[in-house]
């Protein structure tokens, strides 16, 4: 097969790449992944000022990453070559972990902010959510 990723039998073909992705993407069913972040972090609705702004930059990470894999799912149906599949599996994860990262930055901001608020993450938590990342 020389690196050629094969898709699954009767796994229907696009001509376009483009198409197979923005497919996957209509037709991709996300689970309920549990508390959000917020949530789980601790983190209080008005905790930072620029909180908004970093909830949209955590957003528009995961949409990106969201599009990566849809890429990725389209390369391997249209039988890409393994190398290229590997290259956006890669991006995938980078941006994954960039939005993690953010996710704990934040909270770390809120955290130094008011350490004392009610359900605020305390460092050592913070600590854990970062190497479990890492």
């Amino acid at each position: 097969m020389s690196g050629q990723i094969s898709a699954a039998p009767g796994a229907a073909h696009s001509a376009r790449a483009g198409d197979a992705a923005a497919l996957a993407i209509e037709s991709a069913s996300v689970p309920d992944a549990g508390p959000t972040a917020a949530a789980v972090l601790g983190a209080t609705p008005a905790a930072t000022p620029d909180s908004a702004e970093t909830k949209r930059k955590i957003a528009n990470r995961l949409r990106r990453a969201h599009g990566q894999l849809a890429a990725v799912i389209a390369a391997v149906e249209g039988e890409a070559h393994c190398r290229d599949v590997v290259q956006q599996l890669s991006a995938v994860t980078k941006a994954l972990d960039r939005a993690g990262y953010l996710v704990i930055s934040n909270a770390m901001q809120e955290c130094l902010a008011d350490p004392d608020a009610e359900g605020s993450a305390k460092p050592d938590e913070l600590e854990k959510l970062f190497l479990s990342l890492a």
